[in-house]
């Protein structure tokens, strides 16, 4: 399986969306990039496996505002169960 999306942990709450665009692009093409607001991490999507690999080694534990930020290949979310949804 083709994995081109990175999670990105151990951020700082207040880092935008543009920041991590910002030092990810020096890695490759980004497709997308979603920091989870109030909670110190988000995802980056690569245009290709390769760029992503290559983020994602040159990246990981590396310092970003203070911080050894943690760089992983992202897991599928799971569906959700029991949400409010499914029971109504």
């Amino acid at each position: 399986m083709e994995n081109k999306k990175l999670y990105v942990g151990n951020l700082k709450y207040s880092v935008t969306n543009e920041e991590l665009t910002e030092l990810f692009n020096q890695h490759g093409a980004i497709a997308n990039v979603n920091v989870i607001e109030g909670k110190g991490f988000g995802f980056v999507e690569f245009e290709t496996q390769e760029d992503a690999a290559k983020a994602k080694e040159a990246l990981n534990g590396q310092d970003f505002q203070g911080r050894n930020m943690r760089v992983d290949y992202a897991r599928p979310r799971k569906p959700r169960e029991n949400s409010w949804n499914d029971r109504y």
